[in-house]
Formats: C-alpha cells, sequence, structure tokens
C-alpha cells in the first residue's frame, strides 16, 4: 500500500517540525522545506533514524521562482503530495503601526502571505487533478481581531484565513479538504523572531502561564488530517488553558 505524502513548510523549528514528526508517526512519508539547509538535514537525519522517507527542499517560500522549481521537479514518487501543511510564517516587532518597521512588513508580508500562496499554487493543481488532498494553514488567533501592536502580523493572520475560505470554496467541487489553524500562545522561537533575538523579552511572553507546544499543534494537524474522508475540519482555534483569547491571559504570580 502505497504511503501518503505530507509537505511541511517552515518544517524545522517548532510547530513546523511538531508536525513533520507528527505525520511521519503517522506513517507518511514527509518533504520538508525552510530556508537553512543544516536543520533541514538534521531533520532528515532524525526521521530516517527512526525509518522515515524523507526529502529535503531548501528554498524560501517569498521566493516565486525557487518555490516554483522546487515543486516542479519534484520526483515522479513524491509528486502526489497527499497534505501540505502551510507553516512557514513570522512575526516581527511590537510597535505602533506609525513606528512600525517597513522592512519588518514586508518580511511579514511576503513570507505570511505571499509565501503560502506561492507553496499552494503550485502544489494544489495537482491535487485538483487527483481529485484528493488536503491544505492546513497555519493561521492565528491574531486573525480574529487585532491587539496592541500586532497591526501588520494581525492583518496578515487575516488574510491567511480569507485565503483558506476562498480555497475552500474554490475547491468545494472536489474531494479536497482546507483547514485553518489558529493556534494561540504557542513557545517556540516565534517571539524570540518578533523581538530580533531579544531572548529575555521573549521569555517574557510565557511567564505564568503554560502555553502550548507546538507539537500540540501537530496533534490537531494530524487529527484534521486523519478525520474520515466526508468530514472537513474547516476552522480550529487552539488555545492554552489560561488563555481566552488574542488578548486575555490569566497569569500565574
Amino acid at each position: 500500500m502505497k504511503r501518503k505524502i505530507a509537505l511541511i513548510t517552515g518544517a524545522t523549528s517548532g510547530i513546523g517540525a511538531g508536525c513533520a514528526r507528527r505525520f511521519a508517526q503517522g506513517g507518511y512519508d514527509v518533504i520538508v522545506t525552510a530556508r537553512r539547509n543544516e536543520l533541514l538535514q538534521a531533520l532528515k537525519t532524525e526521521l530516517e533514524d527512526a525509518g522515515v522517507r524523507v526529502l529535503t527542499l531548501c528554498f524560501d517560500v517569498r521566493d516565486r521562482e525557487a518555490t516554483r522549481q522546487a515543486i516542479e521537479t519534484l520526483p515522479a514518487d513524491w509528486q502526489a503530495v497527499d497534505v501540505l501543511v502551510n507553516n512557514a510564517g513570522l512575526a516581527r516587532g511590537l510597535e505602533p503601526e506609525y513606528e512600525g518597521s517597513f522592512d519588518d512588513w514586508d518580511e511579514m508580508i511576503d513570507t505570511n502571505i505571499k509565501g503560502l500562496l506561492n507553496v499552494t499554487r503550485f502544489v494544489v493543481p495537482g491535487m485538483v487533478q487527483r481529485n484528493s488532498g488536503h491544505i492546513i494553514n497555519i493561521g492565528s488567533v491574531a486573525g480574529d481581531a487585532a491587539y496592541a501592536g500586532g497591526n501588520v502580523y494581525c492583518a496578515t493572520k487575516s488574510a491567511v484565513k480569507a485565503i483558506t475560505d476562498g480555497l475552500r470554496i474554490d475547491v468545494a467541487h472536489t474531494r479536497i479538504r482546507v483547514t485553518n489553524l489558529k493556534p494561540g500562545l504557542v513557545e517556540t522561537n516565534f517571539s524570540n523572531i518578533r523581538f530580533h533575538g531579544d531572548d529575555a523579552r521573549a521569555d517574557k511572553v510565557y511567564e505564568g502561564i503554560q502555553p502550548l507546544t507546538g507539537n500540540d499543534i501537530a496533534d490537531v494537524a494530524f487529527f484534521a488530517a486523519s478525520a474520515p474522508e466526508h468530514v472537513q475540519i474547516a476552522e480550529v482555534l487552539v488555545l492554552a488553558t489560561h488563555q481566552a483569547n488574542g488578548t486575555v491571559v490569566h497569569r500565574e504570580a
């Protein structure tokens, strides 16, 4: 019996790495993509040592031509992607909009929106042709409502929701399923990246609360992909127990 194939972007850390491991454990062959080849190779070695078939693709989802080449030149036995996890994304800065960095804005928009679209555009036509597949876009609670300093990041995750909903409409005549998975506080390198490497500031984000982990979100992604074929889990909001929404968090002293 042919093993299914999952393609995960931004797979070398956090939610992406969690998804790579979870789908591998669940019997999938995995295609993992990221910008840093040394981390990709380390993940490949880890998964192959566990008996998993792995293909690495080193490219930046913001680069449309590199994305096209990576997807269109997949070996024949890797082309039938069953599950696409659009995970690559980031936040930069927490300044008021009128003081925001143009470079930070460009990086978030180009990665979170355009990068997701680039990968989707080159992977999903094959799913349509095969009349089978599942796209899981990693959105955020930040896409539900803006929070202080979140401005552009929140806008990109609102866009992910609209893009996901639009794709679900576009493929409603097929057997393809589309999921928007929206995490709340997840302790990864997310905050470290947002604060440009300021570890102390990043650590404060998770003080006084037990946050989610990348593995928690990976479990939900795998659950959605494992639902019966007639069941489409369209949207999932996943929060830590002491987080009520994007702005209300109870922290223990």
